[in-house]
């Protein structure tokens, strides 16, 4: 299963956007305290739309408590990899069919060096100028999440629209005359 997890996340726009990319993508969120907001609707809501209901998603005390309760294998993003993102193997397979976190620091100042040191072989820096010192959060979850999606042929996604439930369908632009 692919897991994000913030570390203490700051914005709530950026976990509005995560929490409905999971929403997407069934994969379960994990954040990680202090949040630098609160988790009442109304502060998530713009960003998440109504998606967020269906958001699977723990919050943890710390960083200890976060590893107290998670198993697996985890991968960390920061500009201080020396690896790109796309380098990883993030397929079932590659990791013992373990868990897999892919894991964000906070948008202000990252993921602690502490953690990252004894990680280092796993942490990645995904590719860009020298123009910026990082993208945004939401934006990098995305795109980390769909590389390792990517790799994993989709898992159980939908590749085409639904035909339900008020979707325009599979056919729609087909249809059009």
């Amino acid at each position: 299963m692919l897991n994000i997890v913030l570390y203490e996340p700051e914005i709530p726009g950026n976990t509005g956007n995560i929490m409905r990319t999971c929403v997407a993508t069934n994969t379960k969120l994990h954040l990680i305290e202090p949040l630098g907001f609160s988790m009442e609707p109304k502060y998530l809501k713009r960003s998440g739309v109504n998606y967020i209901d269906n958001c699977v998603y723990e919050i943890y005390q710390n960083w200890d408590d976060f590893i107290n309760k998670n198993n697996g294998k985890f991968y960390f993003y920061t500009r201080y990899g020396h690896k790109p993102h796309s380098d990883f193997d993030y397929t079932d397979e590659a990791n013992d069919n373990q868990d897999i976190y892919l894991v964000f620091g906070k948008e202000s100042t990252g993921i602690p060096r502490s953690i990252l040191k004894p990680n280092l072989a796993n942490c990645a820096r995904i590719p860009m100028t020298d123009k910026v010192r990082s993208l945004n959060l939401s934006n990098c979850a995305a795109l980390v999440l769909y590389e390792a999606l990517r790799q994993r042929n989709y898992d159980d996604l939908l590749r085409d629209e639904p035909s339900d439930d008020g979707h325009k369908g599979n056919h729609f632009i087909e249809d059009f005359e």
